[in-house]
């Protein structure tokens, strides 16, 4: 049997491995990329490999170099919890914004610092959102269960689009819903009437992905 605090106190708990990497060893790497204070300490950040030891503004520069051509913005009129994790995916799908329409304060804790490499434009009101939208000539596309919404999973996303999500609870202002060019539902087969406002931007993120990065067709 493993000892532990618990069967026995006077056993030492198991060490929590280190996030990153540490110090650089041998020769540093030449290039305008790396950061003399990480190689020399150690990158202990939340990035993929091919970014360790990279400056900051390095590394958002690469990303600006290849973002793909869908936006995500997310309604933020009661201080949504879901933001940061909206954030968080976005980063991750490589989205070339997210737009906060609303109050311009999110809480940024379950981003996990991935804001700092992802663009984020606020928006006070849905007006001067779709003005904006409409000038970048970006499809506004909704997510929400509507009378009239259609189905994700066979709707063809346009690549250069604006994913809109409503905050948890009230979904999508009128306005977004009218203003958008569709409104698309997430099949759900449980109990539930809705999912997590998070996990309902991931699956269409995702869904752009297959459709533009990978060609799948939708039947």
């Amino acid at each position: 049997m493993i000892e532990s605090p618990e069967t026995n106190p006077a056993a030492e708990p198991s060490a929590v491995p280190e996030v990153g990497v540490g110090p650089w060893e041998g020769p540093w790497p030449e290039g305008e990329q790396w950061d003399p204070e990480l190689l020399a300490a150690g990158d202990r950040r939340n990035v993929v490999d091919e970014y360790r030891y990279w400056k900051h503004e390095a590394i958002v520069a690469d990303l600006d170099s290849k973002r793909h051509e869908f936006h995500v913005a997310i309604e933020n009129w009661q201080h949504d919890l879901n933001i940061g994790s909206v954030v968080r995916t976005a980063n991750a799908f490589l989205a070339k914004e997210v737009h906060i329409i609303g109050r311009r304060r999110w809480n940024r804790r379950g981003a996990m610092v991935t804001d700092r490499y992802q663009h984020v434009r606020h928006h006070p009101t849905v007006e001067e959102f779709t003005a904006w939208a409409r000038s970048e000539g970006l499809v506004i596309i909704g997510i929400d269960n509507f009378p009239d919404s259609v189905p994700l999973e066979t709707y063809d996303l346009p690549r250069n689009c604006v994913l809109v999500f409503g905050q948890e609870g009230p979904g999508l202002t009128p306005e977004v819903h009218q203003a958008a060019e569709a409104t698309l539902s997430i099949a759900q087969f449980g109990s539930t009437r809705s999912m997590n406002a998070s996990a309902a931007a991931a699956i269409a993120m995702h869904g752009w992905v297959r459709r533009h990065v990978f060609g799948q067709k939708v039947s």
